[in-house]
């Protein structure tokens, strides 16, 4: 049976069209495919962030992309929560991932930051890193390319190409960790790449 509590489902991501495009905002990506699917506008802005509340077939969730740039997202993250009373564990941080190739999904259920810095500035605002990560593969740069300049950037024209199949296998993620449960998602989702770059 899905949990009935309110959830709270949050992208990572950096404000602002500069970065829009960009490989480390394929969490507000997520966020807003998902806000499109289930019809919850992020029209509510408050704690210097934008988000909705809505139902995902039925499993009543908050929906928000915090508005401060990545590295100092977790107040944002711990103010919605503690103003709605969602407890830790009923988080799903979804965030973009160099660790995993691109085209791959990962959900874990807890632990550390995996060297992100979204994810540090909400396990340092919450105490504790006990929520649920949705990660969303982006791959590495090539050897000697710099880590940070690369998930600033845009992704390739081959990799818009597929995109956005990515993006909508990453909102059927979602739903299914909050419907069915995240070992369900770990098992539909975890290693399964979505797509192969030719």
């Amino acid at each position: 049976m899905p949990q009935r509590r309110l959830r709270l489902v949050v992208g990572l991501g950096n404000p602002g069209e500069t970065y829009s495009k960009t490989r480390h905002n394929a969490g507000f990506m997520v966020v807003d495919k998902v806000s499109d699917a289930f019809s919850i506008a992020l029209e509510k802005r408050k704690f210097d962030a934008r988000f909705g509340i809505g139902s995902v077939d039925g499993v009543k969730i908050v929906l928000a992309k915090p508005m401060a740039y990545m590295n100092r997202s977790g107040p944002q993250v711990q103010n919605i929560a503690r103003y709605f009373r969602i407890l830790c564990e009923d988080m799903l941080v979804v965030h973009d991932d160099i660790d995993l190739a691109f085209g791959r999904l990962k959900i874990k259920e807890k632990g550390g930051d995996g060297g992100h810095k979204g994810v540090r500035s909400i396990i340092d605002a919450f105490g504790g890193g006990d929520f649920v990560r949705l990660r969303i593969g982006v791959g590495r740069p090539e050897v000697g390319g710099n880590a940070a300049d690369y998930v600033l950037g845009k992704f390739t024209l081959e990799e818009i190409k597929v995109l956005s199949q990515i993006i909508t296998a990453a909102r059927d993620a979602v739903v299914a960790i909050l419907c069915k449960g995240t070992k369900e998602g770990m098992n539909r989702f975890n290693n399964r790449r979505i797509v192969i770059l030719s």
